[in-house]
C-alpha cells in the first residue's frame, strides 16, 4: 500500500487492462485488480451502453471492498456496422471468444468494404468510480481511426492489431506502449479521472 493509502481497485480480472491502467496512472497510485481477491463475484455486464456497464461493475464491486473502485467498459465502434461490436466487443464471436476470434469475425463482417471511408471506427471508453455502493462519477474518452484488412503487430490486446489511430500509420499493436498510453481511449478517459481521484483521495 502507498504511504497515504492511495490504493485503487480496478474492477477487472483482465491483467492486460490492469497493466495498461497502471502504466497510465504511473506511480501516483497503487493499482490492484480482482485477481487473487476472493469473495468478489463477477458482475454481469447487462447494460445497453458502456456507461451503464461501467457503473454496474464499479458499484457492484464497491459493495464488497473498501475504498475507491474504478471500472471501465470499452470497445470498438465501427461505422459501417452501425456501431458494432460496441458493448459486445469482448464477446463478439461468443461469450468465451479469444481476441483473435473476435478480430476474425470483425474482418469477416468488413470483407466487402475495402475503401477506408467504409472502415472508419473508434475505440470508446467510459470509466466509473464508486465507493461503498455509490457511483461518484463517470468519465469518457475516445480515439478515432480505421480498421485495416489484416492484423499487424504483437503488442496490445483485443482489436489493437487491426486499428490504426488517426495521424499514425501503425496499429495500436505496433505502436510503442508509451505512445498508445498517451493517445488511447482509456488514456483520455483516465486523464479526466486523475483530477477527480486526487480530490477524492485527499478528502477520504
Amino acid at each position: 500500500m502507498t504511504k497515504d493509502g492511495r490504493v485503487i481497485t480496478i474492477a477487472t480480472r483482465n491483467s492486460h487492462k490492469t497493466h495498461e491502467i497502471q502504466e497510465i496512472l504511473r506511480s501516483e497510485y497503487e493499482v490492484r485488480d480482482l485477481l487473487g481477491l476472493s469473495g468478489v463475484p463477477d458482475i454481469p455486464e447487462t447494460g445497453a451502453t458502456f456507461e451503464e456497464n461501467a457503473i454496474l461493475k464499479a458499484v457492484g464491486v464497491s459493495r464488497y471492498l473498501d475504498g475507491l473502485v474504478l471500472a471501465d467498459d470499452s470497445g470498438l465502434e465501427v461505422d459501417e456496422l452501425a456501431g458494432a461490436p460496441g458493448v459486445f466487443s469482448a464477446r463478439y464471436a461468443g461469450e468465451k471468444a479469444k481476441d483473435s476470434e473476435n478480430v476474425q469475425k470483425l474482418l469477416g463482417e468488413l470483407a466487402n468494404t475495402d475503401r477506408c471511408q467504409h472502415r472508419r471506427a473508434r475505440f470508446r471508453c467510459v470509466i466509473a468510480i464508486a465507493r461503498a455502493g455509490e457511483v461518484l462519477g463517470t468519465f469518457e474518452g475516445a480515439v478515432e481511426g480505421t480498421i485495416i484488412n489484416a492484423p499487424r503487430g504483437s503488442g496490445g490486446f483485443g482489436y489493437d492489431p487491426v486499428f490504426v489511430p488517426d495521424g499514425f500509420e501503425k496499429t495500436f499493436a505496433e505502436l510503442p506502449p508509451e505512445t498508445k498510453n498517451r493517445i488511447s481511449h482509456r488514456a483520455r478517459a483516465l486523464q479526466a479521472v486523475i483530477p477527480f481521484l486526487r480530490a477524492a483521495l485527499r478528502t477520504s
